[in-house]
């Protein structure tokens, strides 16, 4: 019995098929091979159309059924995973009015904080978990205010993934973790958001119906079918946005666990049973697809702009040519804690919500010409990228997040032995290095929303642990530097 995950992001489709009998991945295939494109016709802008995501679907779907080798008839249910906080708004006839505006699309930014003003601190903290913001809700304000005769003919709005799943089932629907997402949720009251919507003079019927996370969403048509390879009658049974969907392929799904990426912005995703919001806004609170109102599992998001983006920057700038990450952590492994006393602040990527939104730039402290080599420079950028890490999870622990465990997948920064222990030491807590993918997880999820395992849990427990990274048993060294860059980062701020 076999199960397909898609992952859908902004550059490209990620399709698995895993066989949940044993649980090995039997193929896995990307589309399209360069980055799709996305359209800003003025700055801050960022738009695809919806059905750039669907043919993608349906090539992928079509390479990975022919690479497996396994019949159409043996795929049993479907998962879903997709970028977070996009909106694509359709008729009655179910056509998408306009391109959809995806997740780094910044129009709306003045919309959410008007509305956040008008909606009062208090509310947005207790209810919202998060100022309205740049999210979905305000997008959709705005084309209310600046596309109006889009806007009267818009029969319902959704997110990238429940696009995805009405092209495969003709069914409209969404999931609590989604409108958590797009700021339509209400987590003290437990239901839809009416403050917000009623500020927006949105009405609730635009909104899709609600299912579960994992459950039947239903079948995939006859023409969704032949365009795909699938057969007509397939169950799609699971759907989530990127981050969760992560969090879930890297089994955290209990308070105190922590999923982590590194690429080139970093984020960490932490799970807690309360719903609680930060003060100022540095991280935001979603419902995590295994939430409930008698079981809340919250799930708060942290994001670094400036992750392996200033990694890479070092690299191309410092190394020689044709050096690679691996030549690099050869070489810094040389050099003690605290690269003899240089500093680097990485926020060079852009304005950091964890900094407030503040854009200050990356900083390079204590540079001592007769001391320092391109070596330090490894060392001390990979430190100040993990030292940043450790003031986000410092951040999530003033939301009830204390870290137990930290998941991460077999890629990017967490590769570096150097990174991972110091976030190791300095966190308290081991790093599990998990070899999974987001569209394996997607799949495995869809298993048990179908019913084929008892529990989630069950679903995706026999995730293989390639590597673990425990704390240094002396951990002053660590904790030293830390404090000398954290002083850094907190007279920068003022």
């Amino acid at each position: 019995m076999y199960s397909i995950g898609y992952d859908i992001g902004s550059s490209s489709i990620k399709a698995a098929i895993v066989d949940l009998n044993s649980g090995k991945t039997m193929g896995i295939v990307t589309h399209p091979e360069v980055e799709m494109g996305m359209t800003a016709t003025q700055e801050g802008w960022a738009e695809q159309h919806p059905d750039q995501w669907w043919e993608a679907i349906c090539i992928a779907t079509q390479n990975l059924l022919a690479q497996s080798n396994i019949p159409p008839s043996e795929i049993k249910s479907i998962g879903i995973a997709y970028q977070m906080h996009g909106l694509v708004v359709v008729d009655k006839n179910y056509k998408p009015l306009r391109p959809s505006i995806i997740w780094c699309d910044s129009r709306a930014v003045d919309i959410g904080n008007q509305a956040a003003d008008a909606l009062g601190t208090e509310y947005c903290q207790e209810h919202l978990l998060n100022s309205p913001g740049n999210f979905t809700a305000s997008k959709l304000r705005w084309i209310k205010e600046n596309e109006p005769e889009v806007y009267s003919r818009i029969h319902k709005a959704m997110l990238p993934g429940d696009y995805i799943a009405m092209k495969l089932t003709g069914k409209i629907q969404t999931t609590v973790s989604g409108l958590s997402e797009g700021i339509f949720w209400d987590f003290k009251e437990h239901k839809l958001a009416d403050k917000v919507l009623n500020n927006y003079g949105i009405a609730a019927d635009l909104l899709p119906e609600i299912v579960e996370t994992f459950a039947n969403h239903g079948q995939v048509t006859q023409s969704a079918a032949e365009q795909t390879g699938l057969i007509a009658g397939t169950n799609v049974s699971y759907r989530a946005g990127d981050q969760p969907n992560n969090a879930l392929a890297l089994n955290v799904l209990n308070p105190g666990e922590i999923a982590a990426t590194g690429g080139t912005s970093g984020v960490v995703y932490g799970i807690s049973d309360q719903a609680n919001a930060d003060v100022q806004s540095r991280v935001n609170g979603f419902a995590h697809v295994n939430h409930s109102k008698s079981a809340p599992r919250v799930a708060q998001l942290l994001c670094i702009n400036g992750a392996g983006s200033q990694y890479a920057w070092i690299r191309k700038q410092l190394s020689k040519e044709n050096t690679s990450y691996v030549d690099m952590e050869k070489q810094l492994s040389e050099i003690s804690v605290g690269s003899e006393g240089l500093r680097i602040l990485p926020f060079g990527n852009g304005a950091e919500r964890m900094l407030n939104n503040k854009q200050i730039g990356a900083q390079y402290n204590n540079v001592q010409f007769n001391k320092h080599s391109n070596v330090h420079f490894y060392r001390a950028a990979l430190e100040g990228i993990a030292f940043a890490f450790i003031y986000g999870i410092k951040i999530l622990e003033g939301v009830g997040i204390k870290p137990e465990t930290i998941r991460v997948g077999n890629d990017n920064l967490f590769q570096s032995a150097t990174f991972s222990k110091t976030v190791a030491s300095l966190a308290g807590c081991n790093i599990e290095m998990i070899e999974t993918t987001g569209a394996v997880g997607a799949a495995k999820a869809s298993g048990y929303g179908m019913g084929y395992y008892k529990s989630i849990n069950e679903a995706v427990s026999d995730t293989n642990t390639v590597k673990t990274y425990t704390p240094h048993t002396n951990k002053n060294e660590y904790v030293h530097a830390y404090k000398i860059w954290e002083h850094d980062l907190t007279r920068l701020l003022g």
